[in-house]
């Protein structure tokens, strides 16, 4: 799950192109209502929905299908230094994913739990 920090935040765009993918947010904006919760969506290329993720969420999916295709649009370039994230299956979030076992990039396997930040 993954985000740019400030000043470098980043709204996105996605569609699945090609294939099926399932989709999660986590809400990060410390005032918001929904801080902390997420929304998982089906993306299917048959479908051609898209999800638009707003700035201070955390992005992340996981392929259905072999040979899935996903495109980006950004509202930022990416900046390495004010790349963030948490693991997948951090139990602060609850997201039910589709498979219990995916493939990860060890970098991603690595996040820390997620530390909640406290509300004025």
């Amino acid at each position: 799950m993954h985000w740019q920090a400030a000043p470098h935040v980043e709204a996105k765009l996605i569609r699945c192109t090609r294939g099926a993918i399932w989709d999660a947010i986590i809400d990060l904006r410390p005032d918001s209502p929904t801080y902390t919760k997420h929304l998982g969506v089906d993306l299917t290329a048959d479908s051609g929905r898209a999800l638009y993720v707003p700035e201070g969420m955390a992005h992340g999916f996981v392929t259905l299908e072999d040979e899935c295709e996903v495109s980006y649009q950004m509202s930022e370039y990416f900046e390495p230094s004010a790349a963030r994230g948490v693991r997948w299956n951090d139990p602060s979030f609850g997201i039910a994913w589709p498979l219990s076992d995916p493939i990860l990039h060890p970098r991603d396997a690595a996040y820390p739990d997620f530390v909640k930040e406290e509300r004025n």
